[in-house]
């Protein structure tokens, strides 16, 4: 089924002729699930980028969040004199970005410069290793995302000039479900919403979310890979589309210490080849879940325990900076405990659904993870726990955040590099070259951030030590 707003090499050269489409984005995501890369003139990208890509410096997989060039990475360094790689265009992303004039968008594979092999360490290619991995044991993973952010009444140049203190909220209250407050965004929620359904991302709704000024956008399920593209190009539509309305938006995990936090919840799926769904039993020779109409596979099992098994491990990908952690908190609906359980919100897997629609959520991800790295660590740890019939256990019942017994999540970024690090399952599965890289890349951001001094501190310590 064609879905409105992609394209294909041959349209998008029809409308550049006619001038329908004068510039098209390609880009390239990098270590933070950001797309960096160029604006094209419409018929040079014809000329010179369609068939062979663009050239990109292979720092954009080696720097910080400031853009500089980080020592100490293996991939690239001042030795190597940060040479190129390229960017291939992947026409199965091309699409109107509608929310721009005359404006189509490319997300592009990363390659070596010289040889058209995939960069190991770049974020599409390291989930396209984990889909082409299931597709040799007869899966094809389907993925979406929902993903939480606060609207403010400032301009972003507003919020950095008041050092993001004291910004102001469009909404007071919490507008969970309200239709009144969400109508009062609708100026800039309903054209990101509009926006990115005509961008080829389709949209199921919008809802307020459980703090003043929180909301969340469902975005419409997909394979991996492409749910993987929508997801950053409607973080980048969204950003784009509000601060042309005078709005800012956040998705950082935690952006104040009274309000809850952004979350990315991943629903996760699995099918067959043909697209027959093979996390349910269409015989319902089994048993259901209790008090349900839900009739779970072996795979389905399986593959829960290997989330479960894994999902310290994990974390490192779900939470990959200093302020990911701040959103764990109890009573706040991101989860602090590692456990399965059906339809429950206070744990970190919930399993939603039944029939062909079965599906487990993982609520552990913040607004601020690469859906990429998480995608490909979910999907991973679904195939070992399915390769080694890992047994999840029983489904749990309760307030898992009074459940002491149950595992936590990790709680700090360096208990996740500890975690991440140790694990013999993921250098397995993702390669030691990617294990490294993306170590050094969390290491370094931890070490930023232990050198800053904080508002707090200033406010604690400043006259009273």
């Amino acid at each position: 089924m064609q879905v409105r707003g992609m394209l294909d090499l041959e349209t998008l050269t029809r409308l550049i002729n006619e001038g329908e489409i004068e510039t098209v984005i390609t880009a390239v995501p990098d270590l933070y699930g950001r797309l960096m890369g160029k604006r094209i003139v419409g018929r040079f990208f014809l000329e010179e980028i369609a068939e062979g890509g663009m050239h990109a410096c292979d720092y954009l997989l080696a720097c910080d969040m400031e853009m500089n060039p980080t020592p100490g990475y293996a991939f690239t360094s001042w030795e190597t004199g940060y040479g190129d790689m390229r960017g291939l265009p992947d026409y199965n992303s091309l699409r109107h970005a509608a929310w721009l004039d005359r404006t189509a968008i490319v997300v592009c594979d990363a390659l070596e410069e010289e040889r058209d092999e995939p960069v190991a360490v770049a974020p599409r290619s390291i989930l396209k290793r984990q889909v082409e991995r299931a597709a040799a044991k007869g899966f094809v993973p389907y993925m979406g995302s929902e993903l939480e952010f606060f609207l403010f009444r400032e301009t972003y140049r507003s919020a950095r000039d008041k050092h993001y203190a004291d910004l102001d909220l469009r909404q007071q209250y919490n507008e969970d479900y309200h239709l009144l407050s969400g109508g009062m965004a609708e100026d800039v929620v309903g054209a990101i919403r509009s926006g990115a359904d005509a961008s080829g991302i389709p949209v199921e709704f919008s809802k307020g979310e459980a703090s003043p000024s929180q909301h969340e956008i469902n975005l419409r399920y997909g394979a991996a890979i492409e749910m993987a593209d929508r997801h950053v190009i409607y973080k980048l539509a969204a950003k784009e589309i509000a601060a042309r309305r005078d709005a800012a938006i956040t998705f950082m995990a935690k952006w104040h210490s009274e309000h809850a936090g952004n979350s990315l919840h991943i629903h996760m799926s699995f099918t067959d080849p043909e697209g027959g769904a093979v996390f349910c039993d269409p015989d319902k020779k089994g048993e259901p879940i209790a008090g349900t109409h839900a009739y779970p596979s072996d795979t389905f099992r399986h593959a829960v325990g290997g989330l479960l098994k894994h999902a310290s491990a994990l974390s490192l990908l779900f939470a990959p900076n200093v302020n990911s952690y701040k959103r764990y908190m109890e009573g706040t609906f991101a989860p602090t405990r590692i456990a399965w359980s059906y339809d429950n919100r206070t744990v970190g897997f919930r399993v939603v659904g039944h029939g062909p629609s079965l599906r487990i959520e993982c609520r552990i991800p913040g607004g601020d993870a690469n859906p990429y790295l998480a995608y490909a660590g979910m999907i991973a740890a679904a195939l070992d726990g399915i390769e080694n019939k890992t047994d999840p256990g029983p489904l749990f019942e309760g307030d898992g955040y009074m459940a002491e017994a149950l595992p936590r999540v990790p709680h700090s970024l360096r208990d996740a590099i500890d975690a991440f690090g140790s694990s013999a399952f993921m250098r397995e599965a993702l390669g030691e070259e990617v294990v490294e890289h993306l170590l050094h890349f969390a290491r370094s951001e931890q070490e930023e951030y232990d050198k800053a001094v904080t508002d707090y501190e200033r406010a604690r310590y400043f006259e009273r030590i």
